[in-house]
């Protein structure tokens, strides 16, 4: 009853207007508290500020009203609106004598503005007076104010009165000066480091309150240089200790827990401190074990006191007592019927199994039971625990909840971070491959995009590879299964972009290799894959690729395939896009259908996709024929640094960065053209007459601007297809980007890689069922002791050897994931030519079919349309064939020629081959026999070049 007369009072006091405030001010935050929306609350506090404004500007309002008013302002700010009209009269409250209305205005200032704030110079003289006032009110309100307000360039301006005031006679201003020098700290720590000492002496403070705020600056010390501190460890375990055996005052008791906040930080220093050290470890095993058992766990701070003990101890140098106390302690926290508590139980079990894993083995039951809670947090911690314990025996259990529970969730983020570890845990620990193999199809299939590419690369190396051994048995039956449920998968309504990848180049290398498939039934679903993603030029390029493959393959056995319909017409559509990606493709498969057998069969050998490639980087077989081109007058090759007006492409590329005004208009005065220094060429070369008409290519208008400032300078052309332009090197560019005109051609547009995001949900239900829940919480309510077989069943395969069972890495696994082909480099003796600056051309973007080495391609000089030419039909293929007879510079297959399209940016060595074609007399037709050369090489590898304008065929062009 007395309460209620108290309450009674209390409202009667508010009604008319108590608390010292008027009823305008209670009708306001009423008003406020009854908004029925949020736009009926803006317009009570705009309709607020606007009376607020008028009333400020009056300056006959009294000082006890201007107080009342502040606090209005402040209360419509920190509701979100605008009030700094008001902020410069805070600004004046903080001059006022009174103490009050100074402490009031101190509270505003704090809450309006922050140390970058222009007022804030206005107020650091008041801080400094008052820091040297009498009253301790009036310090404790300026040290406050200074911790939020002052700033690194003010620090010096108030730290040596800080300072002194660490010996000042009153507590309360002590540990307020400790808390701002522990500010300035975290702020400008060089400007308080040579006072650090001072947190040390405080430390033995005679009041708990600036001992317990000394804490704080020390444990940011201790995280910073641990070994710095070690000689505090007996101190801090002495009032650990002291604190534990309740000899502070019961003023600092919380739930009849003795200065428990005081505790925790204790417990964090002394985890840091004893971490790997037995000796400062020793000192702590005593009071830890204190406060094990005086610990109260009816009340949430005696758990979290409790819990920082456990995080203690899973730092410090183990102990078996202690680990045993924790344990059981953790126990404690699972049986719980609190889903914090089980929280805390989780998270404490996977700090310690990490020092004795058969901890878990005690709590297996438990775990179980908060795997199927319906709290998604503690599930997620659960799963968390799962990751830790998870070993070669219990992988197949683990990943398969994990996979279930990542098919129910919609939070990308949470998806993307199960399924890494999804895959984490099955490349480490996969039983067989062909479980891994399943496993990753369901990742693929559920999480789609969101799985790392490198994952993608794994799975196809470990498909090509097999087990690593000489069974090919084995391996055989390994890529039919994968092959037979690609096939059962591509039923599926929606598939991600990354698994189709993969799906199309299992299909197109192994698809009809087992016989099981005809090779019809392969092309028409791999047709029906590029039909149903018509925007995704990435997915129906690898269809293209993998019905060549096909083709390929089935000409080479000697069986004769029908063209489908509707692959006849996907290639007619592909030979039109705007892809050129895809219609080098398209291309590519209409030549090769009229090729014969052998010739197929060098094109594209069977099952070549692990052979390791020789690769000469230093393209030495092309040193007889550039020594052939300058002994018949051609220029030599010039680095782009050595050329003349010439920029580079870094500065370039750090100008368009810097310089957001490249594309305003300028006004600055034409400058004269650059004079060009002729390019000099060797002793047996004939200098050609230059003259103001030389031949160019033609530009390719489809290049967009950003990419043709990327695009790197080509050699001359063949100067049979280009008419005669003006010479424009040197000359520089006034209007644009800042740079110089050159005579290369423009590279063609990269081809659009577009990563569809349809990771889709399975309509199926979650993990948990709820007949399991129903029967968990019956259990829990009746105490019963027996287990569901189904649970026993499933403890079994998490808990069942956890104690006994290696970490054993399988062989085939590994081998399968660190295994890749080798590359090995073959330096040729160069010729006898001086050493040349090579330009490194821009990195393509990443290919999933890219295993090899990164390497460079340029763009072709010419049209890449025309390059065609004569590839429709195998009357003229033939024809080709037969009137390119002439022997090739080498017979090796190399790599780098495959990704580049033009010699001369790729080494120094390769572009006097450039310039020899300006002089050269230009053969008629098509050079079939070099590009088959090429894609023979590029079958080795198993893979189809990609790159700026991927063309395989440069060497058509005679």
């Amino acid at each position: 009853m007395e309460q209620l007369r108290t309450i009674g009072r209390e409202l009667a006091m508010g009604s008319q207007g108590g608390w010292g405030q008027s009823k305008e001010f209670l009708d306001l935050v009423k008003s406020i508290g009854e908004a029925r929306s949020k736009a009926e609350e803006d317009r009570i506090i705009i309709r607020e500020l606007e009376y607020l404004k008028r009333r400020l500007a009056d300056p006959d309002v009294p000082r006890r009203k201007m107080k009342e008013l502040l606090l209005r302002l402040v209360y419509a700010e920190m509701l979100g609106h605008d009030a700094s009209f008001g902020h410069i009269h805070a600004v004046k409250m903080t001059h006022d004598e009174s103490l009050p209305l100074k402490r009031t205005g101190y509270l505003a200032v704090a809450l309006f503005i922050d140390e970058r704030h222009d007022l804030v110079i206005l107020v650091v003289n008041t801080i400094q007076k008052d820091l040297r006032s009498d009253n301790y009110l009036v310090v404790c309100a300026a040290l406050t104010a200074a911790s939020r307000l002052i700033g690194e360039e003010a620090i010096p301006a108030v730290l040596p009165q800080v300072v002194d005031l660490l010996a000042h006679p009153k507590e309360p201003v002590r540990k307020k000066a400790v808390m701002a020098l522990h500010r300035f700290y975290q702020r400008s720590p060089s400007s308080v480091s040579h006072l650090v000492s001072n947190f040390r002496k405080k430390l033995c403070d005679n009041d708990p309150g600036v001992m317990g705020a000394t804490l704080c600056p020390l444990y940011d010390l201790v995280l910073e240089d641990p070994n710095a501190y070690k000689d505090l460890v007996v101190s801090f375990v002495n009032i650990l200790k002291q604190v534990a055996e309740r000899r502070l005052p019961t003023s600092y008791d919380y739930h009849q827990m003795p200065a428990p906040f005081i505790q925790i930080k204790l417990l964090k220093i002394l985890a840091v401190l004893g971490s790997g050290d037995k000796q400062a470890s020793g000192h702590m095993y005593t009071v830890l074990g204190d406060i094990f058992r005086k610990g109260d766990s009816a009340s949430n701070i005696g758990n979290a006191i409790l819990y920082e003990c456990i995080c203690c101890i899973s730092c410090i140098f183990p102990n078996s007592k202690m680990l045993d106390a924790a344990a059981e302690t953790t126990s404690k926290f699972l049986k719980s019927d609190s889903h914090n508590l089980k929280y805390m139980g989780i998270d404490a079990l996977g700090r310690l199994i990490k020092i004795n894993p058969d901890i878990a083995e005690e709590h297996q039951l438990a775990v179980i039971d908060c795997l199927e809670d319906p709290d998604d947090t503690l599930k997620r911690k659960t799963f968390e625990l799962l990751y830790k314990m998870t070993k070669s025996t219990n992988i197949e259990v683990i990943v398969d909840r994990m996979i279930e529970y990542m098919i129910s969730i919609t939070d990308h983020h949470y998806k993307e971070e199960i399924a890494s570890r999804c895959v984490e845990l099955a490349e480490q620990f996969a039983p067989s491959n062909q479980w891994f193999i399943q496993t990753m199809n369901k990742v693929f299939e559920h999480a789609g995009d969101l799985v790392n590419i490198r994952v993608a690369h794994n799975l196809m190396r470990l498909i090509a590879e097999g087990f690593g051994e000489e069974d090919e048995g084995a391996d055989s039956q390994l890529r039919s299964s994968a092959v037979d449920s690609y096939l059962r998968i591509l039923g599926e309504p929606k598939l991600p972009s990354s698994f189709l990848q993969i799906i199309c180049w299992v299909l197109g290398e192994y698809g009809t290799s087992d016989g099981k498939h005809p090779a019809s039934y392969i092309i028409g679903k791999l047709c029906d894959v590029a039909e149903a993603h018509p925007t995704d030029d990435t997915v129906r390029g690898y269809a293209v690729s993998a019905i060549l493959k096909i083709f390929a393959f089935e000409i080479a056995v000697g069986r004769k395939t029908a063209m489908l319909p509707e692959f006849q017409s996907l290639v007619d559509e592909l030979s039109a896009s705007h892809s050129t990606d895809l219609q080098q493709r398209a291309y590519e498969v209409q030549a090769l259908l009229g090729l014969d057998k052998q010739a197929v069969g060098s094109v594209m050998p069977l099952d070549a996709s692990c052979e390791d490639i020789e690769v000469d980087r230093n393209l030495s077989f092309l040193n007889s024929y550039v020594q052939q081109a300058l002994e018949k007058g051609a220029a030599p090759y010039i680095p782009e640094s050595e050329r003349s007006g010439a920029v580079s492409v870094g500065n370039y590329r750090a100008q368009d960065q810097h310089d957001t005004s490249a594309h305003a208009l300028r006004f600055e005065a034409y400058e004269l053209p650059k004079p060009s220094v002729p390019t000099s060429t060797s002793q047996t070369s004939v200098y050609l007459p230059t003259t103001d008409l030389v031949p160019v290519p033609e530009p390719s208008y489809y290049k967009e601007d950003h990419q043709i400032g990327r695009s790197q300078p080509s050699g001359n052309a063949p100067s049979g297809e280009f008419g005669a332009k003006l010479r424009l090197d040197g000359v520089q560019k006034k209007w644009g980007r800042e740079s110089y005109s050159s005579s290369s051609t423009p590279s063609s547009s990269t081809s659009s890689q577009q990563a569809a995001n349809g990771a889709s949900n399975s309509d199926g239900g979650g993990p948990i069922s709820s007949q399991a829940r129903e029967s968990s919480y019956g259990s829990k309510k009746q105490q019963v002791t027996e287990v569901s077989a189904e649970k026993q069943r499933l403890a079994a395969s998490l808990f069942g050897s956890a104690a006994k069972a290696d970490r054993k890495a399988h062989a085939g696994r590994r081998a399968a994931k660190e295994s890749s082909s080798t590359e090995k480099v073959t330096v040729a003796n160069a010729a006898p030519q001086p050493a040349k600056e090579q330009v490194v051309p821009a990195v393509p973007p990443p290919d999933l079919m890219d295993l090899g080495e990164p390497v460079t391609s340029s763009a072709p000089s010419a049209d890449p349309f025309s390059q065609f030419d004569g590839l429709l039909g195998p009357a003229s293929a033939s024809s080709v064939v037969s009137a390119t007879s002439a022997p090739s510079a080498s017979n090796t297959p190399d790599l780098m020629s495959i990704f580049s399209d033009d010699t001369g940016t790729t080494s120094g060595s390769a572009e006097p081959a450039v310039g020899a074609q300006k002089g050269a007399t230009a053969k008629k037709g098509h050079s079939l026999q070099d590009a088959l050369q090429k894609d023979a090489t590029a079958r080795q590898v198993g893979v189809t070049p990609t790159g700026n304008n991927p063309n395989l065929f440069k060497d058509l062009l005679g």
